[in-house]
């Protein structure tokens, strides 16, 4: 695990001690004040390929552990973080206020189901910032993260180490794809689901 995952030392004892806690750890510490790109990610592919059979436990502590982190950025962000959320954001964030009022839901769910190096913190403090109800931010954000770190789960245990390979060599593209999907089902559903037009 640690030659494919870059972590700190103490962290490194930390989730070979704790297992799925040290999962969560990681997952916090990412989400909220450190940045570990991926990092949770291959710990859940590794420790899944080790010990299937605690795929769904590791699955469901990388997933709350990523929730508290993003709450309390929330939360910090809600009290007062525009200032620094334009500071991250840069020119990006006019547009990123507009998108975020737009689509309350969507603006956490996406960006928590994309792997790196789609940015994420930047949607967690936009949404505390632009006040997206706590409800919505949890909700979307549980479905996100739960749903990639799943199917990252569930591919580990079918095929091995070769997901992570390819996960880490492809990073960008696998990104971009998942992004493609998303927007080509939300405007399939937005053209499924229109009502039909009133003739006056």
């Amino acid at each position: 695990m640690q030659q494919t995952v870059k972590l700190p030392r103490w962290l490194q004892k930390l989730v070979a001690t704790l297992g799925g806690g040290g999962i969560f750890v990681v997952a916090f510490l990412d989400s909220s004040v450190l940045s570990f790109p991926f990092v949770a990610d291959a710990l859940i592919i590794e420790s899944s390929i080790q010990r299937p059979a605690l795929m769904p436990y590791y699955c469901a502590m990388a997933t709350v552990g990523s929730l508290a982190g993003c709450v309390w950025l929330y939360l910090l962000a809600k009290k007062g973080g525009e200032a620094f959320f334009h500071r991250r954001a840069g020119h990006g964030a006019e547009r990123i206020r507009g998108w975020v009022r737009r689509n309350a839901f969507v603006s956490t769910f996406v960006p928590a189901i994309l792997p790196p190096p789609f940015p994420f913190k930047v949607f967690v403090l936009a949404d505390g910032v632009f006040q997206v109800p706590l409800r919505t931010f949890v909700i979307a954000l549980l479905v996100g993260r739960g749903l990639r770190y799943f199917v990252e789960g569930v591919l580990a245990v079918r095929y091995g180490r070769v997901i992570l390979r390819f996960a880490l060599s492809h990073q960008t593209m696998l990104a971009a794809s998942v992004l493609l999907t998303l927007v080509i089902l939300y405007v399939a559903g937005r053209c499924m689901f229109r009502g039909p037009r009133v003739h006056i």
